[in-house]
């Protein structure tokens, strides 16, 4: 099965990747150094290809952005 690419607003690119029935996320592809991302599927469609770029955008603007993880004190013994 074959992944949805998907722009955002912003002109990155991403492909989609269905995770279950309750989730879908959305990796970086051709030069997007942007963190994958997971949101919630939309209960009404479980099929991404069968969506608009409208709806897409919708989508992954309910996606959190990965935090960055804390740097290690340097004062740990």
């Amino acid at each position: 099965m074959g992944f949805r690419r998907f722009v955002d607003r912003d002109g990155r690119a991403w492909d989609i990747k269905v995770r279950g029935r309750s989730e879908w996320e959305f990796s970086p592809v051709a030069g997007n150094t942007a963190p994958a991302r997971t949101a919630e599927a939309p209960g009404y469609e479980s099929d991404p290809f069968e969506l608009s770029v409208e709806e897409l955008q919708r989508v992954f603007d309910t996606a959190p952005e990965p935090r960055a993880r804390p740097k290690p004190s340097p004062f740990k013994d």
